[in-house]
C-alpha cells in the first residue's frame, strides 16, 4: 500500500527475501531434480493457513572463506508450528536451495529451538531432511550443532513422536538425527542416506557403488531396515507421513487419536473359519487375516519391505488405534530371525512409549536355525523381541492362529509375560515343537527297534499330533484364556480393548533397563 510506514515496507521486503530461499535459479534446479522446495513441502504437509514460522530472519555468523559476503535470510532451514490433520505439530524443513541445505550453527539453533518448544507443549516433531551435511566453512561449529540436535532427539525419544522424511541427501553425521527418531520415510530416486559416500567407500574397500545402491530408498527399506517407509515422490511421501501421524498421539501422556469407528464392532467374518489350511505346512497370508479383522480393512504396514517373515503396523479396532505384530507363514514359515526380531522389538517399544495397545497374531514354528543366525547373534537379537514384549505395559492381546512352538511361543506375547488376553483358534498348536520332531526325540529308540521304523514313526506322529497339536492343553492350564471360532475374533478383541482401557501396570523403579543391544 502507498501509505505504509517505511519500516513496514522494510519488514515486508525482508520477509519476501526470506521466502525466496536460494533464489529463483536454485528453486528451478530443485524442481528439475524432481524435488519440491522446503516451503512447498511444508505447504503439502500442514493444514492450509496454519503454519506459523519461527526465526525467518536468522542468518549465519561465519566470516571465514568469504562467507560474510554470502548471507541468505533464514539460513537454509524453515522452522515453525502448524496443524496437521487438525493437531499441533512442530515442523522443520531443510532448504537445499540455500548452501545445499548444509547445517550451520545458526541453522542448528533454529531446529533446537523448535524441538525444545515441542517438548514443552507436547507435540510431534516432523523433520523434512534435504541437506548436503555439515557446513564445512564453519568447522566444529556445525559439528556442535549436530550434537545439540542429537541430544534433543534422544531426550525427546519416548516423550513426543519424532518422524523424519528424508527427501534428498542425508550423509555423514547428519544420518544420526533421523536414526534416533521413531520413523524414517524415504523418496525413491531422489533421497539417500549413508555414513560414508561412494567415493570414500571405493577408496577404503575398493567397492564401486552408486549413491542409490549404497543408501537409496530401496537399499534402506529392504536391506538395512533403516527406512520404515518409501514413496515414489515428494507428494506421496508427505501423504504417507500425514497418514502415519493420524495413528500416533501428541505425546506420551495422551491416548492415540480415534479412528472413524464406523465399522460394526460385532462384525464377523466367516472367511476366517477356513483361512488356515488343514495341512500345517501350507502357508497363508497373515495380512488377509489382519485386514478381515481391523476396521474397514485399513492397515498401515510399517517396514513393509524388510524382514518379511513378520508383519507390523497400525490399524483401528472399534475406533481404537492398535499396533499389530504378526508372524507371516508365507515367508520362512513365519520363523523368527535376527531382522524380524529387531523389527518387531522396535515397533513394540514405540507403541508402548505412546500408549498404543498391542495385538499379536501368532503362527510361529520357532527361531530360524543356521550358523549365519547363530554367529550373527540370534540369541541377543531374539532377546530384544522378548524384552520388548516383557517390558510393555500397554494392553496386550494375542491370537494364536496356528503354530506356537518352543521359545517362540513364550516370546510372542504369551500369558507368561503379562499378556492380558490370549485367545486361540481351534487350529492352534501349542507345543515345544512340531509333532514329527518331537516323536523323533521321544520315541527314537522305540522307532529304531521296530520292524518297520517308517510305519512306527508315522503312527507315533499321528498319536502325538492328536494329543498335543491343539490349543486345549494350554487352555486347560489357563495359558490360553479361551478357544474361539475364528469368525468371532474381531468382536472379542474390540470388547477386550474396551475393558482394558483402564489397565494400570508398571515396571519396577529404575533409571532404565539394559536391553540386549
Amino acid at each position: 500500500m502507498a501509505n505504509d510506514h517505511p519500516r513496514i515496507e522494510e519488514l515486508r521486503a525482508r520477509r519476501e527475501q526470506s521466502m525466496l530461499g536460494g533464489g529463483p535459479a536454485a528453486i528451478e534446479r530443485q524442481h528439475a531434480k524432481g524435488k519440491l522446495t522446503a516451503r512447498e513441502r511444508i505447504d503439502l504437509l500442514v493444514d492450509p493457513g496454519t503454519f506459523e514460522e519461527l526465526d525467518p530472519f536468522k542468518i549465519h555468523r561465519c566470516t571465514d572463506f568469504g562467507m560474510s559476503e554470502k548471507i541468505v535470510t533464514g539460513d537454509g532451514v524453515v522452522t515453525g508450528w502448524a496443524r496437521v490433520n487438525g493437531r499441533v505439530t512442530c515442523v522443520f524443513s531443510q532448504d537445499f536451495t540455500v548452501f545445499g541445505g548444509s547445517l550451520s550453527g545458526a541453522n542448528a539453533e533454529k531446529v533446537c529451538k523448535l524441538m525444545d518448544l515441542a517438548m514443552k507443549i507436547g507435540c510431534p516433531v516432523v523433520g523434512l531432511n534435504d541437506s548436503g551435511g555439515a557446513r564445512i566453512q564453519e568447522g566444529v561449529v556445525s559439528l556442535g550443532g549436530y550434537a545439540d540436535i542429537f541430544l534433543r532427539n534422544t531426550l525427546a525419544s519416548g516423550v513426543v513422536p519424532q518422524i523424519s522424511a528424508v527427501m534428498g541427501p542425508c550423509a555423514g553425521g547428519a544420518v544420526y538425527s533421523p536414526a534416533i527418531t521413531d520413523f524414517i520415510l524415504m523418496v525413491e530416486g531422489t533421497s539417500y542416506m549413508y555414513v560414508t559416500g561412494p567415493n570414500v567407500t571405493k577408496t577404503v574397500t575398493h567397492e564401486t557403488v552408486t549413491h542409490e545402491e549404497l543408501g537409496g530408498a530401496s537399499a534402506h527399506s529392504e536391506k538395512s531396515g533403516v527406512a520404515h517407509f518409501r514413496a515414489p515422490d515428494d507428494a506421496s511421501c508427505i501423504a504417507l507421513l500425514k497418514r502415519l501421524l493420524s495413528f500416533v498421539p501428541q505425546n506420551n501422556q495422551e491416548a492415540p487419536p480415534p479412528g472413524p469407528g464406523t465399522d460394526d464392532p460385532n462384525r464377523m467374518e466367516e472367511r476366517l473359519d477356513s483361512i488356515v489350511p488343514d495341512d500345517p505346512n501350507r502357508p497363508y497370508d497373515i495380512r488377509e487375516v489382519i485386514q478381515l479383522i481391523v476396521d474397514d480393512g485399513d492397515f498401515l504396514e510399517v517396514h513393509a519391505h524388510f524382514a518379511l517373515n513378520i508383519v507390523v503396523g497400525f490399524a483401528h479396532l472399534g475406533g481404537r488405534t492398535v499396533g499389530i505384530i504378526a508372524n507371516q507363514p508365507q515367508i520362512l514359515a513365519g520363523c523368527l530371525d535376527i531382522h524380524a526380531s529387531t523389527k518387531g522389538a522396535r515397533f513394540i517399544r514405540f507403541c508402548d512409549c505412546f500408549n498404543i495397545p498391542l495385538v499379536t497374531f501368532e503362527d510361529v514354528p520357532g527361531f530360524l536355525p543356521g550358523t549365519d543366525q547363530e554367529w550373527n547373534g540370534i540369541i541377543k537379537n531374539g532377546a530384544k523381541l522378548l524384552y520388548a514384549y516383557c517390558e510393555a505395559t500397554v494392553p496386550k492381546l494375542t491370537v494364536i492362529t496356528r503354530k506356537a512352538y518352543g521359545g517362540a511361543y513364550d516370546v510372542m506375547s504369551s500369558k507368561h509375560i503379562r499378556g492380558d488376553l490370549n485367545l486361540a483358534w481351534p487350529t492352534a498348536q501349542v507345543a515345544v515343537m512340531g509333532s514329527k520332531g518331537a516323536v523323533e526325540i521321544i520315541f527314537r529308540k522305540e522307532i529304531a527297534a521296530s520292524d518297520d521304523p517308517a510305519a512306527a514313526e508315522a503312527a507315533k506322529t499321528a498319536e502325538y499330533q492328536a494329543r498335543f497339536a491343539n490349543p486345549y492343553i494350554a487352555a486347560e492350564r489357563g495359558y490360553a484364556d479361551d478357544v474361539i471360532e475364528p469368525r468371532r475374533t474381531r468382536p472379542r478383541l474390540i470388547s477386550a480393548l474396551a475393558i482394558l482401557e483402564t489397565k494400570r501396570d508398571k515396571n519396577p523403579p529404575k533409571k532404565h533397563g539394559n536391553i540386549p543391544l
